[in-house]
């Protein structure tokens, strides 16, 4: 059976493709799958192989080996953790205050927050 790893699979519109180990890519439609599989990006799969309408499609898929998660190594500990998000709990009460008062916060200000909301939402992703 032909081998390769899930190229991109949409689970809303219930189809993908495979890059196959031969190079060629192959249609992935989720009747292909076993029940309750969500095949992830990067995931390696053995399938069986038809001529759909448009070109090759697979059949009878099954996942060999999910992909690697992402590891951060430099990731902060828990309780420090736990320190900026309290910190960032207080300044955001102050934007909302100003927001129930009917004013946006200056752009300065705007922006501070923004990008430490970004920092530890980067932070807290896994």
């Amino acid at each position: 059976m032909p081998t390769g790893k899930v190229r991109f699979y949409d689970e809303e519109k219930g189809f993908g493709f495979i890059a196959s180990d031969d190079g060629q890519d192959v249609f992935l439609h989720a009747t292909a799958l076993p029940a309750g599989t969500t095949p992830k990006q990067g995931a390696r799969v053995e399938f069986g192989i038809a001529d759909g309408r448009k070109g090759p499609q697979a059949l009878s898929v099954r996942v060999l080996e999910a992909p690697p998660t992402r590891v951060r190594p430099n990731r902060k500990k828990a309780e420090d953790m736990a320190i900026i998000i309290e910190d960032l709990v207080k300044m955001l009460d102050g934007v909302g205050e100003d927001l129930r008062r009917g004013h946006y916060p200056s752009n300065s200000h705007a922006r501070k927050a923004a990008a430490v909301l970004r920092r530890v939402a980067d932070e807290l992703d896994v």
